[in-house]
């Protein structure tokens, strides 16, 4: 009896322990918050284990219409770092917010160094929507991803520059493979015939600009177009021969199926926020490769 009690008690001390441990960790653990799930795709690859990357902006919603509720402000304040894309409608006042009420909270702009692209009066068919004057959707192309991530490291680094050498080594693998999907969409994209698409909110400038393509957007200045301005996209589709159209998961298809259909076109739906980015970015060339290739045989 009293050698049973000895391993109970024993047994106690062990679960006490190994609580205390638990909880321990859990104190310990170093989080970093990002916006959209690329940045956390980049992130992951660049921290290892060394920080939890939490995503503010939940799948399936969109970054521009998004609002934090208090309680994820509350649990962004007990981040390491805020990760912000750079242009996104609710990150600035939000950031602002978030540096007044936790200080210690370093804020990054990803978006830092980056050649923009601004609304322009230059081509005014070409139907778009910049968040303040600046076009927020830097990290879908290859090429701005390359300034996009280096932002990231830099930050990594000035927060844990005890773990310098495996960051250095995360990056430049990660760097490595964005370059190679730099490589494949450049390859893919270099001899296409038809260099123009249509997609419904204007998510892919930097590729178009990045890959010499055009973008004519369905949605104008973020609403719903009217009947006039689908008929001017019809008439432009016609006019240039467009064969594509886009539309972004989560959002409406009707207007880009209606035109679609007035243009003898298909509808593709991507997802420029999927956290698998380089997957994403060479599935989007594959499409248009594949349909300008079809228009011409």
């Amino acid at each position: 009896m009293k050698k049973e009690f000895i391993i109970f008690i024993l047994l106690l001390i062990f679960l006490f322990l190994l609580s205390c441990k638990s909880s321990t960790q859990k104190q310990e653990e170093h989080v970093l918050t990002v916006t959209i799930e690329p940045q956390r795709f980049f992130l992951e690859r660049i921290v290892g284990e060394h920080f939890k990357v939490n995503t503010l902006v939940p799948p399936g919603s969109s970054p521009e219409t998004y609002e934090p509720a208090p309680a994820v402000m509350v649990d962004l304040g007990k981040s390491d770092a805020y990760f912000k894309v750079g242009f996104l409608g609710f990150e600035n006042a939000w950031s602002e917010n978030l540096q007044q009420n936790n200080p210690n909270v370093k804020i990054v702009d990803c978006s830092a160094g980056i050649d923009l692209i601004y609304e322009s009066q230059d081509h005014p068919d070409e139907h778009g929507h910049h968040h303040g004057g600046a076009d927020p959707h830097v990290w879908s192309s290859p090429k701005t991803a390359k300034v996009f991530v280096k932002n990231m490291f830099d930050a990594v680094i000035a927060i844990d520059p005890s773990n310098k050498d495996q960051y250095q080594q995360n990056f430049d693998s990660l760097s490595i493979l964005i370059d190679k999907t730099d490589s494949v969409v450049t390859n893919m994209l270099k001899d296409i015939p038809s260099r123009s698409f249509i997609i419904y909110h204007p998510a892919l400038a930097y590729f178009a600009r990045d890959y010499g393509l055009k973008q004519y957007t369905i949605e104008f200045e973020g609403k719903k177009p009217s009947p006039v301005q689908i008929k001017n996209i019809v008439d432009l589709a016609k006019k240039e021969n467009i064969n594509i159209v886009f539309v972004q998961l989560g959002f409406d298809s009707k207007n880009a199926e209606v035109i679609a259909k007035e243009i003898g076109a298909n509808v593709y739906t991507i997802n420029p926020l999927a956290y698998e980015w380089g997957e994403e970015m060479i599935r989007i060339a594959s499409i248009l490769v594949d349909k300008t290739n079809e228009q011409t045989n």
